[in-house]
């Protein structure tokens, strides 16, 4: 179930903190609900990747010590555990009133698991239309319409994340890498390199032409968020050093989470932020 990849669910908090409702005790509840019908949701799907891999994994550095690919685990509880943690999360995203998103989330991953994980292209944006949802989730919990400007933002990094990890399994499966994923044989370091640049200056721009667009100040009542793309700038350039000068980036969340760096600029940016959008009403 990989808990430490729930930390991808906490986008479902992004339209309740910029939305300016963090401390909506109701809005709060309901934006926690949506975390976790998405944890469980996002579970089952590990739980069938793997069941799918299991194989392929058995011959990965890396993969094989997973718990199906190893042996630990039975695929039969497996299965009996995605079928569960669906049939929950989906009830959970029922009764919230928001059961859209993780149905679109699963279709997705289906489509991911069985086919478009082989399609070059297609299977990073099928991962980044992953994190995408999370954020709507978010939204249609609380009922606040997810901003164009945070679709983007939101869709340019995961990209940029997936690109980087399918990066990085070239780099340590070499020729081998086609046999564990197909769509590795059309993959290539100068490409990858390619599209990540590209990505890292689209995430930066998006985010800093968010802070100062109209529309942000008076949805916001200020323009003070400017001041905080230094942070996102900072953490984007941390994380492609981390790719391209120690050839990290294999499992983003692991790198992030583990990045003393990262995780204080990460923190930064979100008690500035909060600062900016919330000192008024807190009378500061």
């Amino acid at each position: 179930m990989r808990p430490y990849q729930w930390v991808k669910n906490l986008l479902v908090f992004a339209p309740l903190i910029f939305a300016q409702r963090l401390f909506d005790t109701d809005q709060l509840l309901r934006a926690c609900i949506a975390f976790v019908a998405f944890c469980l949701v996002a579970s089952g799907i590990y739980l069938l990747n793997d069941l799918r891999d299991i194989e392929k994994d058995r011959n990965h550095p890396k993969k094989c010590r997973r718990p199906l690919a190893s042996g630990r685990l039975s695929p039969g509880v497996a299965w009996v555990a995605f079928f569960a943690l669906e049939v929950v999360g989906l009830g959970i995203a029922w009764w919230d009133g928001f059961l859209w998103v993780p149905a679109v989330y699963l279709a997705v991953n289906l489509a991911y698991s069985f086919r478009l994980k082989h399609v070059v292209i297609l299977d990073a944006m099928c991962v980044a239309i992953g994190f995408l949802l999370r954020v709507h989730a978010g939204g249609a919990a609380i009922g606040v319409p997810v901003s164009s400007w945070l679709t983007l933002c939101t869709f340019f990094v995961a990209l940029l994340l997936a690109f980087c990890k399918r990066r990085h399994e070239i780099l340590i499966l070499g020729e081998d890498g086609k046999s564990h994923r197909a769509a590795l044989e059309d993959y290539s370091l100068s490409f990858l390199d390619q599209m990540i640049a590209v990505l890292g200056g689209l995430t930066v721009m998006c985010y800093a032409l968010y802070t100062v667009a109209p529309e942000t100040e008076a949805n916001l009542g200020t323009r003070d968020l400017v001041y905080t793309v230094p942070f996102v700038t900072y953490g984007i350039f941390r994380y492609l050093f981390l790719v391209h000068q120690r050839s990290e980036g294999g499992d983003p969340t692991r790198l992030l989470l583990k990045d003393k760096v990262t995780v204080l600029n990460i923190g930064l940016w979100f008690l500035a932020s909060c600062y900016i959008l919330y000192h008024k009403s807190w009378g500061i």
